[in-house]
């Protein structure tokens, strides 16, 4: 079986708006650069925030997922899901600028709902609170704004 997954499968209203015909599939290690231009450009992080090929890996070989929205054989898109066993986290689900707001988001989230159903685990995602375009999104897609807590990160694990 094929791990394209061609959007007319998704859902065959994005496909008519868009007239153009996308492709949502499972990372391969040669997406890595594009991937991290991609995250770099919509200031998600990339190889200088530890987003590296080898990380990216470990957590495919831990039950992730990452998930590229391709048009034409360019990367538009990516959903990265991770694991810890009781629930899915969602990272990096991002849209190149230039394709934001033209309804691409729609069918990579389908993709990645579909997935967190099919893994009968919650989904969680983090989005920065000035991102209303994202939290418009997510919220159309059934995520709750939890708002019982602020989320807290030591990123220089050598200063303690």
């Amino acid at each position: 079986m094929s791990n394209i997954c061609r959007l007319g499968h998704l859902n065959q209203q994005y496909l008519h708006k868009m007239k153009t015909e996308i492709n949502i599939r499972e990372y391969t290690e040669k997406d890595f650069e594009e991937v991290n231009l991609l995250w770099e450009t919509v200031n998600m992080g990339g190889s200088a925030r530890g987003d590296t090929k080898e990380i990216i890996q470990k957590t495919i070989d831990n039950n992730a997922k990452l998930f590229i929205l391709e048009i034409d054989n360019k990367i538009i898109g990516t959903s990265w899901i991770t694991s810890d066993y009781r629930r899915l986290y969602l990272h990096h689900f991002a849209i190149s600028p230039e394709y934001q707001g033209k309804g691409y988001s729609k069918p990579l989230l389908e993709k990645t709902l579909k997935y967190a159903k099919e893994q009968g685990m919650q989904i969680k995602l983090e989005v920065h609170n000035t991102n209303k375009r994202a939290i418009k999104l997510y919220e159309k897609f059934g995520f709750k704004y939890l708002g019982d807590y602020d989320v807290y990160i030591i990123r220089e694990i050598n200063s303690i």
